[in-house]
């Protein structure tokens, strides 16, 4: 421990994301699924993403409205379309995906599309989940807005990420990236610990640039890559509407889940793709590197030694989430 931080092992962070997420009303079962992604977040060097998030679940207006059962509107053989009754996503979109896993074994192929649950959390969490089983899975998610289009100086889009994973031995292939700048996370944490943004990742509700989160959170976050992080935005919010994201609040810009599994045998054969796909990963990490560049990194794999040393190491939570945590 220090004076800014305390250093927890991964049974006592658990411990306290539990408590605090049953007292915010979510059952022990429940507790027990979105703590677990909220502390492999923390593992993986997420801080943003991890514990802190049940205070943002708190705060949330979201949580105060009743909460109903998931449940399946409409089905067939391969697909799903699933509401998740105003459920934090962290929950919600974790049953979506492992409804996904069960039809892609049954069938080789599914695709499933989850509205009215919001705050899913880390998006690599659910493609190692589809990718550790043996799939390929690709996934998107949208939200209410907080990003402006290119160009533009008020919210238009959410932070709509999306991310990719492929089976891999020993460990997969997973791609998960933000169509925005700074993902809104970043930004409630830059709030909470009273520290500033980088350059050239929000606006000011005029529309200027700003390096404070209080004035981003009024104003914009900004889409990274310009006009082509700004288009691809706006297809992940596209695609949400599949997911029935215009239906719970009749809004075009709700909450939007997609996941797209299918078994890579359906192409070549499962064995013959996972070695082609490692081997494609050595001839990119061979690559030689610019001067400075110590190594080519490749998609995830920081994140897993990451995960490692923290699981020995321990996480360490700023000093003021473990408080605000143990307020709860």
């Amino acid at each position: 421990m220090t004076d800014e931080t305390v250093l927890l092992s991964v049974t006592d962070a658990t411990a306290l994301g539990e408590r605090s997420v049953q007292r915010i009303g979510y059952t022990l079962e429940e507790g027990r699924v979105i703590t677990a992604h909220l502390v492999d977040s923390e593992l993986c060097g997420y801080g943003a993403l991890g514990l802190t998030r049940i205070l943002t679940i708190a705060e949330h207006p979201r949580t105060r409205e009743p909460r109903r059962p998931i449940r399946v509107v409409h089905e067939t053989a391969v697909s799903a379309l699933v509401d998740g009754g105003n459920n934090v996503g962290l929950y919600a979109v974790y049953r979506a995906a492992q409804m996904a896993i069960e039809k892609a074994r049954a069938n080789g192929f599914a695709l499933i599309g989850m509205h009215d649950a919001f705050l899913s959390g880390r998006n690599a969490y659910y493609l190692e989940m589809i990718a550790r089983a043996g799939f390929v899975g690709i996934h998107t998610a949208c939200g209410q807005p907080v990003v402006a289009p290119f160009g533009g100086r008020r919210p238009a889009f959410s932070t709509n990420p999306i991310a990719f994973g492929l089976p891999k031995d020993p460990d997969p292939l997973i791609f998960d990236m933000g169509t925005s700048a700074v993902m809104h996370g970043d930004l409630m944490l830059a709030k909470r610990l009273s520290t500033r943004l980088r350059e050239g990742v929000a606006v000011d509700a005029q529309g200027r640039p700003t390096r404070d989160p209080d004035n981003a959170l009024a104003g914009s976050i900004l889409p990274f890559g310009g006009h082509k992080g700004s288009g691809l935005a706006l297809i992940v919010q596209a695609l949400g509407l599949l997911a029935g994201g215009a239906l719970p609040h009749d809004t075009v810009q709700d909450f939007g889940f997609l996941f797209v599994v299918f078994e890579p045998g359906l192409l070549v054969p499962a064995d013959e793709f996972k070695r082609q796909l490692s081997e494609l990963i050595e001839r990119v990490r061979a690559t030689p590197t610019q001067p400075g560049v110590h190594e080519i990194r490749i998609p995830s794999e920081r994140a897993f030694r990451e995960r490692e040393h923290r699981r020995r190491e321990g996480i360490s939570l700023p000093r003021p989430i473990y408080e605000r945590l143990n307020a709860l």
